[in-house]
């Protein structure tokens, strides 16, 4: 799976009263849909995948893909305590038509132990693996390379600001290749795309008395299977820091999966799309413009403040889970007069 490109990681919406909101997540998906995303990260740390129990977590998983796009990459964060606990997801989400899963190993466990779980989770796993380092779990850059020659392992989600930390990981895994189903113009080629389903072109007919007595029926033939064609990839890197992602796009990420995108997508993926086009003065500038709102909204105010810039911008935040907290009134307009230039 072809990992290129601005993937975004989505909240996980509550009504009110804290229970699971299906009806926000479909509609927050269904726009991220419309943006010139690659793909869409769904119950990453910006989704607060702890706050859920399982039954909750296939319910907002099975929510999230039902109206994903063909062609947008969806990811499914899979992270949990025990292996059996992550592998029961990760089949869950290879029977919902997900790419892959996003995974995290335990915090606060032995180095030997995190490195056993990755090695478990990937062996069995019914879906390709995106390693998921965060800032309060980091992956030594050892354990990155053990498991980038794991033949399921397509590559690292990394929040580490340090163009350094990505560049020697870029080193450290440079002896990898893989080979990837790509479209005829290079993009991810997703496992609902490659899927045959009922598309446009010449109908047939089924006679009458085929259906037992009434009219004649036109039923449409297959759609022709999507023409691909391979790339040669090496271990895919993303980028998941908001204020570091330019940097890291420079140093060898090929992607980005920065937690500032989920409330504002177009004015991330237009830094992307810049360092894309070799505009390098363009790509300092669309950084620096949202540089202000990255440090108030998810450096100072966290997920809480993401969640009230996506509400702002059309997507749906909402309350926090208890014993999670809303962002204040003051704390409010501070994020409202920020995200001024930033709305989408």
């Amino acid at each position: 799976m072809l990992l290129e490109g601005l993937h975004l990681p989505v909240t996980t919406p509550f009504y009110s009263d804290g229970r699971l909101n299906l009806r926000k997540i479909e509609h927050n998906v269904d726009r991220y849909s419309r943006t010139p995303a690659a793909g869409i990260a769904v119950l990453s740390d910006v989704g607060e995948p702890e706050m859920l129990s399982d039954e909750e977590t296939r319910e907002a998983l099975s929510a999230a893909i039902s109206l994903a796009a063909e062609t947008k990459v969806m990811l499914a964060g899979v992270s949990r305590a025990s292996v059996a606990g992550a592998l029961n997801l990760a089949e869950f989400a290879a029977k919902a038509n997900y790419d892959a899963v996003l995974l995290k190993a335990p915090a606060r466990r032995p180095e030997a132990e995190r490195l056993l779980f990755l090695q478990a989770v990937s062996d069995r796993s019914a879906l390709p693996v995106v390693m998921y380092s965060t800032n309060d779990a980091p992956l030594p850059v050892e354990v990155i390379a053990e498991m980038a020659a794991h033949s399921q392992v397509l590559g690292l989600a990394d929040e580490d600001a340090a163009a350094s930390r990505i560049a020697a990981v870029r080193a450290a895994t440079a002896s990898v290749s893989r080979q990837v189903t790509v479209t005829t113009v290079f993009a991810a080629a997703t496992g609902r795309m490659l899927a045959t389903q009922a598309g446009e072109g010449a109908a047939t007919f089924i006679a009458a008395e085929n259906l037992g007595g009434g009219a004649a029926v036109a039923t449409a033939p297959p759609k022709p299977a999507l023409k691909t064609r391979t790339k040669t990839v090496g271990f895919q890197i993303l980028t998941a820091n908001s204020a570091g992602m330019l940097a890291g796009l420079r140093a060898g990420a090929v992607g980005a999966m920065p937690a500032f995108a989920a409330c504002a997508p177009q004015a991330t993926y237009e830094v992307f799309a810049a360092w894309k086009d070799d505009d390098e003065p363009l790509a300092d500038e669309k950084q620096a413009r949202v540089a202000p709102a990255i440090q108030l909204i998810e450096n100072e105010l966290g997920v809480a403040g993401i969640r009230y810039a996506s509400d702002l911008n059309g997507y749906f935040g909402g309350r926090p889970r208890l014993p999670g907290l809303p962002i204040n009134g003051e704390a409010q307009r501070r994020v409202e007069r920020v995200m001024q230039g930033v709305r989408n």
